[in-house]
């Protein structure tokens, strides 16, 4: 029989790779789905899979709904994706991002407690949760010092898995995720920000790129990577945590430099510093080592900063040209 998966979160960028991923190795997904205004929809359509996936109506913030969800889609696997992702609005939505980001893994976990503890469960966990670095790269045994409401959300989500894990034996796994971007992310992220605006200043649509802090560092990583490290994680005879990152780090400057140069552009004649764009509290360099994940799993990412790069900025010339 085919496996199937239930996977929150599934409208976002990872949540569509994922799906993707799981339907290519035959399996049955379902996605639990919290109903927005806006068309949350168009990343599973743009990867031609909205047909194929099961959405299920729910949210994190209602465990009933969770539990309707399990059973709806006789999941054997479980990714937690679902979140408030964005770190900036974190500062301005702290309680949102606790209860979404934080208490909604508490709520999936304990509803897999009381429906079948033997489900397997991936925990998207994030390199914001270093926060303020005590090292020159992070591992699985990097102390951990979150500098927003988001790093803080996640931390508690982190170790919540770690407790249901040890105190109810759940398969319970977290991948501590650094930076992953793609043409499906979104456009509040400063890495489709840069792409998007570098897409409407070639074509001659926009002047100028306003950002904060271009002299911070991020290992990034592509999302369609990424996600088989999460399901791996769930095929191992037991659960653990584990660091996916690629083990290079670039600043925003170079990262600006690679996508301006791709269309002929100099990023220096466009790109002003905006003060409203610094953070409270910076995180001023993330750098992962994916020893543990290379080892136990033989997960690698594939796909390099500068070409990452360069695919999203397709991808936005060819979103700015239809509009």
């Amino acid at each position: 029989m085919a496996k199937s998966a239930l996977i929150t979160g599934i409208s976002g960028q990872d949540g569509g790779y994922l799906a993707r991923f799981l339907l290519g190795k035959g399996y049955h997904v379902s996605g639990l789905l919290a109903r927005r205004s806006s068309d949350s929809l168009w990343r599973l359509r743009e990867l031609g899979i909205l047909d194929e996936v099961r959405c299920i109506d729910g949210d994190l913030g209602d465990i009933s709904s969770i539990e309707r969800a399990l059973e709806v889609s006789e999941a054997t696997e479980v990714y937690n994706l679902g979140a408030q992702s964005f770190v900036a609005t974190s500062w301005q939505q702290p309680i949102l991002t606790a209860q979404v980001t934080g208490v909604g893994a508490l709520h999936v976990l304990e509803a897999i407690r009381r429906h079948d503890p033997k489900l397997r469960f991936y925990q998207a966990s994030t390199s914001e949760m270093f926060g303020l670095i005590q090292g020159e790269r992070q591992d699985e045994a990097t102390p951990f010092h979150p500098r927003s409401p988001y790093g803080v959300a996640k931390l508690f989500a982190h170790w919540t898995t770690v407790n249901y894990r040890e105190s109810f034996a759940i398969h319970a796994s977290s991948g501590i995720l650094f930076n992953h971007e793609s043409p499906l992310r979104g456009i509040e992220f400063v890495t489709r920000k840069v792409t998007d605006a570098v897409a409407r200043i070639k074509l001659g649509k926009q002047s100028e790129l306003r950002l904060g802090n271009i002299d911070a560092k991020r290992d990034w990583g592509f999302a369609g990577d990424y996600v088989e490290a999460m399901w791996l994680m769930l095929q191992q005879d037991k659960p653990d945590d584990y660091v996916i990152a690629t083990g290079r780090t670039t600043t925003v400057r170079d990262m600006c430099k690679i996508a301006f140069d791709h269309v002929g552009l100099d990023y220096r004649k466009f790109v002003v510093i905006d003060p409203k764009f610094f953070r409270p509290a910076e995180v001023d360099v993330l750098l992962g080592n994916p020893a543990k994940a290379n080892a136990a799993l033989g997960w690698r990412a594939k796909t390099d900063v500068a070409s990452l790069i360069q695919m999203m900025v397709d991808a936005d010339l060819q979103r700015v040209r239809r509009e």
